[in-house]
């Protein structure tokens, strides 16, 4: 049985460890509810989609989502103060130590270091992820082209998206007529 204090402290741990936030605690929330038991891996990119569609931060969503699963609306809560509770406390102590510093070379040169760390950490589960989604040629496709329409083009995702759900939803009931069809 999971209690709401392991939540917590998985989620406190992952919001106190995780640098770049948003899509860069991804590998450490995997890591850490797949390894315990929480969810399947195969459904790991379910939740990232579910939380990215919603609005809010993509960490307070994940565990959001996670911890209700878990324990219902108060594991929800858990997990979400959890995963936040870290950060507040952490960018409250920077703001009183690091006003007099924020001109310190060595200060800017430890955050230049810190970025390609960070577009790392965001880019390996993305990767993961779209291996593990992508099983046909035309979902490779999809992939590359909304990472030209986003990345390059800047179109919005919400049109893209739209758009998919519709494309989704007509060759659903498409195949659907289908099937009802040669079963006549």
């Amino acid at each position: 049985m999971i209690s709401y204090w392991q939540i917590f402290l998985v989620f406190a741990k992952i919001g106190a460890f995780t640098i770049g936030g948003g899509m860069a605690m991804i590998p450490l929330i995997q890591n850490e509810i797949v390894r315990r038991g929480w969810m399947k891996e195969e459904d790991f990119p379910d939740i990232i989609a579910l939380s990215q569609s919603a609005p809010g931060l993509l960490a307070v969503n994940i565990a959001i989502f996670t911890g209700y699963r878990l324990k219902g609306s108060k594991g929800s809560i858990v997990a979400t103060i959890a995963s936040v509770l870290p950060s507040i406390i952490i960018i409250l102590l920077i703001a009183m130590v690091f006003t007099g510093y924020q001109d310190n070379p060595t200060v800017i040169s430890i955050f230049k270091g810190i970025r390609p760390v960070v577009v790392a950490l965001i880019a390996v589960p993305m990767v993961q992820m779209a291996r593990k989604s992508n099983r046909r040629w035309w979902s490779y496709l999809i992939s590359a082209a909304v990472l030209v329409l986003v990345g390059v083009l800047k179109v919005s995702p919400i049109y893209i998206l739209i758009v998919v759900i519709v494309i989704s939803y007509t060759a659903a009931r498409f195949a659907d007529k289908i099937r009802r069809d040669r079963i006549r």
